[in-house]
């Protein structure tokens, strides 16, 4: 069941957090949807603009529509994940997207706002909620990159007046992540005081955090053992994950793990079976591994099992 995300922040916040997983093909959406399954969890797909031109967006939304009805018990929200204004009012205009984010963190104060106004109007008369950015996030992720000297902290002082004129749903608060495999050098991590403040001057409302995969150091270290390149690739500690999970950090984005446990298995199965070059092997194993990560990262934000109690509420 397609549902808002509106629905699923509003009894997540201060329990537990939502996961965002971005897909970008059939064996991705396959083991996304059983592993919510069988960690009994509500979740977000998320599909970027890079994802949408993969192939093609009706692709992915006729697989997503599919995956529904293979797996009538699932709750989850549709989510375009940091589109621009013209990807945001074609998804609203679709009638299959259940949320947007408009992603104009890059412009200044005010031209963010009057951007994000514009996408809220055009998605709140169709009954879509919007998710927007405030501050910078460094690093790359498809079509978004920031300069890690350019990256910025939200400001807290700023928040209750972006929200308030923007009309936002929910707001994607650059908290100390970055996107993609190289996150941190050091001892760094998230920025507690940051969401603590947030959370003061905007109770109840739902922070976001981009860049949240925690890029698995076995995982790492099994590509490179097969091949791969990843010299210093850190993520974010998974008990940094929970603590925010539990200050107003209701949605956390994961992208780049997926991608490393799709590299991880091709590149096992490559050298294990060479033989092999029928792609369904290699395939059934990143499903039910991907499941399994799935599975182990609801555990992590607390979702895992929460699945009838969202349902009693819709």
């Amino acid at each position: 069941m397609i549902v808002t995300t509106k629905v699923l922040f509003d009894h997540a916040y201060g329990n537990y957090a939502v996961g965002a997983y971005n897909i970008n093909n059939l064996e991705q959406i396959m083991g996304l949807f059983r592993g919510n399954m069988d960690s009994k969890a509500p979740f977000i797909v998320q599909l970027s603009k890079g994802a949408r031109s993969y192939t093609d967006k009706r692709m992915l939304e006729a697989m997503i529509r599919t995956a529904n009805e293979i797996f009538p018990d699932a709750i989850f929200a549709v989510h375009l994940d940091h589109g621009d204004e013209e990807t945001c009012y074609e998804c609203i205009d679709s009638g299959f997207y259940s949320s947007v984010m408009i992603d104009a963190s890059a412009e200044e104060f005010d031209k963010n706002i009057e951007i994000t106004k514009r996408v809220v109007d055009a998605a709140h008369a169709k009954g879509v909620v919007v998710e927007a950015e405030l501050g910078k996030l460094g690093g790359v992720e498809e079509h978004v990159s920031v300069d890690e000297a350019d990256a910025k902290l939200t400001d807290p002082r700023q928040v209750e007046e972006f929200v308030k004129r923007s009309g936002c749903d929910s707001l994607a608060c650059a908290i100390g992540t970055s996107h993609g495999a190289y996150k941190f050098t050091g001892s760094q991590g998230l920025h507690f005081d940051v969401i603590e403040e947030i959370a003061r001057l905007l109770p109840g409302f739902p922070m976001v955090m981009h860049g949240s995969s925690s890029v698995p150091q076995e995982e790492v270290q099994r590509i490179n053992a097969a091949g791969g390149k990843l010299a210093g690739a850190k993520g974010v500690d998974e008990a940094q994950i929970s603590k925010a999970s539990k200050m107003g950090v209701t949605k956390v984005n994961i992208d780049t793990d997926g991608r490393l446990v799709w590299c991880r298995v091709h590149r096992e199965s490559f050298i294990e079976s060479p033989e092999h070059f029928d792609l369904r092997p290699p395939g059934k194993i990143f499903m039910a591994e991907y499941a399994r990560y799935i599975a182990h990262k609801n555990e992590v934000l607390g979702s895992a099992g929460q699945l009838d109690a969202v349902r009693k509420i819709l």
